[in-house]
């Protein structure tokens, strides 16, 4: 998932599914003592445990971002911190992770459903039946229909771009299906893979075996979307709440407003602990400004979880008070940029890889804060947490995070670039990714690469700024930033969007440096197939080694945030299914 201002799934240790079909949340054990019962305490203790356990209800949570969400509405979102966010207070899905610190933070629960479905077909065919008691906001009752909808409504990506497309590369097997916009099915609910055979029961058949699908249910593109309030491309302004919350006001830019959904039953969500009676959340306060709010107590938590900033991080990390308040995570992202093969002179191996030797990758580094702060010089594609990862694969010598400026030469003169050239690198104008991208301009103007940077609005970034290859072609985007954390804990839900030419879109495309490699799409097909995940994870390293060899992704840190946590908080801790704190989980003392 695209980190764009924050994206997902850090702490994976394997590549194989994990499901329970038990209740999410913390044990009665780990919360019944109410607040001020002493739990995990000081610099990094979310990481392992709860800090703040408690059970006290009440209170305004107030929440602050610089970027807008890039949508609201879960067929289109593709943020990590939106999609925490919707998961913690107004989508629920059929599944959904347990809502418990560490790894067991990563397990597969039921949500909507009422236990794990039935697989059957050798893994072709899973059957899930709906709990009893769920309603969305305005007290209609949540069917099976409104959930098929809700996955039909990911199909429409012409009305509804940006979201991830993994469940039309499972469902659609060829029918073409258009979307609910334009279903010929009287009650639009003409998708052939998807079943309902009465109200509690929904039926997916898949092509091919597939053990990463339950992932796919847990997206909040896979919840259920009443289908007599979806207004197309508006509905992510004010979307039907399944959840625990509902929108109380929403003002674009500005502010949201949620508060309690008096339909959603506690008996039916094993996973919410949904404790503040109002949450509120501001966007568009200056990065500075949010670290300024957050050190005075007068904001909770930054939505973005990408880390304060360089200034502010002293102000933490030096004094023992402060710091006990603040965790910095390795969240399971990396930060790269990508080199866009489709703009010259990058149609060219020998100048990518120039610009992969002339990258100062400790001067991106620092500009994201260091190692403690920032995050590991990054040296491939696959994060350390994720199966398949090869601390080893290091083809262009980068461990040391210094630039080679004369083999970034001697690949200059090879691509009939001597004197270097001219490009654009496209970024954010968000964050501490403005200084990372000077920090990667004044490497490559060492090495006489000229790049212009091209700052632009966080919010359309990953859709339609570098999302669409007819604006990178146009503006001559030859070097994008980006950051990528995986949709779902496998290599396969990390890598496999980035890298797979078949999935490259004309809106919403994440494989920016639009590569079409045979021989990955091949593998990416062989490790998917592959039930034996240690198998599949070594597939997975080969098609990695592959993709650097082809020298169109720049990886430069495996990702930390330092991020400060108000200690009136309660209910703390990192999720490791997304690298941030569980929204879901917070109260307020």
């Amino acid at each position: 998932m695209n980190i764009r201002t924050g994206a997902l799934v850090a702490g994976a240790v394997t590549a194989s599914l994990v499901l329970s079909a038990c209740g999410g949340g913390p044990s009665s054990d780990d919360t019944s003592k109410g607040a001020g019962q002493k739990g995990a305490a000081g610099f990094n203790a979310a990481l392992t445990g709860v800090v703040n356990p408690s059970d006290k209800k009440g209170g305004t949570l107030k929440l602050t971002n610089h970027d807008n969400p890039d949508s609201y509405d879960p067929a289109r979102t593709y943020y990590a911190n939106v999609w925490n966010f919707m998961k913690g207070y107004f989508v629920r899905t059929l599944l959904t992770n347990q809502a418990k610190p560490g790894e067991d933070g990563l397990v597969l629960t039921p949500d909507l459903a009422a236990e794990l479905p039935k697989v059957e077909d050798g893994g072709k065919k899973y059957t899930f039946t709906l709990r009893d008691g769920l309603k969305f906001e305005d007290g209609t009752p949540i069917t099976s229909k409104d959930v098929k909808y809700g996955v039909e409504r990911v199909f429409a990506s012409d009305v509804l771009s940006g979201g991830p497309s993994y469940l039309i590369d499972v469902l659609d097997q060829g029918q073409k299906y258009p979307g609910p916009y334009k279903d010929t099915d009287p009650d639009k609910l003409g998708l052939k893979s998807v079943q309902t055979p009465d109200d509690k029961t929904i039926v997916f058949s898949l092509k091919e075996p597939l053990s990463d699908f339950p992932y796919l249910l847990a997206m909040p593109g896979a919840g259920p979307v009443p289908k007599a309030k979806d207004n197309g491309e508006q509905y992510g302004n004010r979307p039907v709440s399944s959840g625990p919350y509902k929108f109380e006001s929403y003002d674009q830019g500005k502010k949201a407003v949620l508060v309690r959904n008096d339909q959603w039953d506690p008996k039916t969500d094993t996973v919410r602990k949904a404790l503040p009676d109002r949450i509120e959340v501001t966007f568009g306060i200056a990065v500075e400004e949010i670290d300024n709010q957050l050190l005075a107590g007068d904001i909770d938590l930054d939505l973005a979880q990408t880390g304060v900033q360089q200034g502010s991080q002293p102000k933490i990390l030096l004094n023992p008070e402060v710091k006990k308040n603040a965790d910095a995570p390795t969240t399971g992202f990396i930060r790269f940029f990508a080199i866009n093969t489709k703009v010259p002179p990058f149609d060219n191996i020998h100048c990518r890889k120039a610009v992969q030797y002339a990258t100062d990758k400790i001067s991106m580094q620092t500009a994201r804060g260091g190692a403690e702060a920032g995050g590991d010089i990054a040296t491939n594609m696959l994060p350390p947490n994720i199966a398949g990862h090869d601390a080893a694969l290091d083809p262009f010598n980068t461990k040391s995070g210094k630039p080679q400026v004369d083999k970034a030469k001697e690949e200059l003169a090879a691509c009939g670039k001597p004197n270097g050239f001219d490009t654009v690198i496209a970024t954010r104008n968000a964050g501490k990714e403005p200084k990372t991208a000077e920090a990667l301009q004044a490497a490559l103007k060492n090495v006489g690469i000229n790049a212009r940077l091209d700052p632009t609005d966080a919010s359309l970034y990953f859709r339609s700024t570098i999302g669409a290859p007819s604006n990178t072609h146009a503006k001559g985007y030859g070097l994008m930033m980006a950051g990528w954390g995986a949709d779902f804990p496998t290599a396969s839900g990390f890598l496999a969007v980035l890298v797979d030419g078949r999935l490259i879109l004309p809106s919403g495309n994440n494989n920016y440096p639009e590569l079409n490699n045979a021989e990955v799409n091949s593998l990416i097909d062989q490790a998917k197939a592959e039930p034996d995940a240690k198998k599949a994870a070594q597939i997975w390293s080969q098609i990695n080694k592959i993709v650097m060899d082809e020298a169109v992704l720049v990886p430069f840190t495996y990702d930390k945030a330092l991020n400060y946590r108000n200690p009136r908080l309660t209910n703390v801790y990192i999720s490791q299914y997304y690298g941030q704190v569980d929204f879901g989980s917070l109260g307020v003392s």
